[in-house]
């Protein structure tokens, strides 16, 4: 980009006095100077729509006009419209509802640089909704619990006897008619008894319990982070 440099000094060529020869001003130097101009004028570019070539550097503070942030044409961008862009697709990707979670306390407002944030689901992990089950069929339902509780069970036990059998033999007893009973006996022998001569024992029936109760004792591997819910 060329300025125009003037050539000649018409204002020396006035201060001359009248019949100097260098006083008439030529129509070389006339010429010279237009030359002059038409180069420095081709050189710049026009204040409409104009062109630029080779590496244009725009001069630090430039302003520009601010385009829409849904603009997708071959404009310019301004600062402007990249902050309005970046917030617009921060924003997309985190509406509000949205959660956001890292391993920084920093408020996502901070980080972001958009929206209204609070901290949420403190001291509890995350669960996919699902309409078919009552548990988990809307949205910030809580539920459940860190400690864990034996589980209320019963146990069962049953015994079954095969039969037994008692062997008789004398003991030697005799019990007199005349007290009102029939003299006990074996094999119809009067003064004889009945003798175990062996039994069944020794069946014994225990129940136990299973499962563990305890404070934070039903606890999934877990991570701690922050989370946050954007709210506006």
């Amino acid at each position: 980009m060329s300025n125009y440099t003037q050539s000649t000094n018409f204002a020396t060529k006035d201060a001359l006095p009248s019949g100097d020869l260098l006083k008439i001003v030529k129509g070389t130097e006339i010429n010279t100077e237009f030359n002059n101009i038409a180069v420095a004028v081709e050189t710049k570019a026009d204040l409409i729509s104009p062109t630029f070539t080779g590496s244009p550097v725009l001069p630090t503070g430039t302003t520009g006009v601010t385009q829409t942030a849904t603009d997708d044409s071959t404009a310019l961008a301004t600062t402007a419209f990249v902050q309005d862009v970046a917030t617009a697709v921060k924003s997309a990707l985190f509406p509000v509802g949205a959660i956001y979670t890292a391993v920084v306390s920093t408020n996502p407002g901070t980080l972001l640089g958009f929206g209204t944030w609070t901290a949420f689901g403190a001291g509890r992990v995350m669960v996919g909704y699902d309409a078919s089950n009552a548990l988990f069929d809307t949205a910030e339902e809580t539920g459940g619990s860190a400690n864990a509780i034996t589980v209320s069970h019963t146990h069962t036990a049953t015994v079954t006897d095969p039969g037994h059998f008692h062997q008789a033999s004398n003991f030697g007893i005799a019990v007199s008619p005349s007290a009102g009973f029939t003299a006990l006996g074996v094999n119809g022998s009067a003064g004889s008894g009945a003798d175990t001569g062996s039994k069944t024992t020794g069946i014994t029936v225990a129940n136990s319990s299973t499962g563990s109760s305890g404070t934070n004792a039903n606890l999934q591997p877990y991570i701690t982070v922050y989370m946050w819910k954007r709210t506006a």
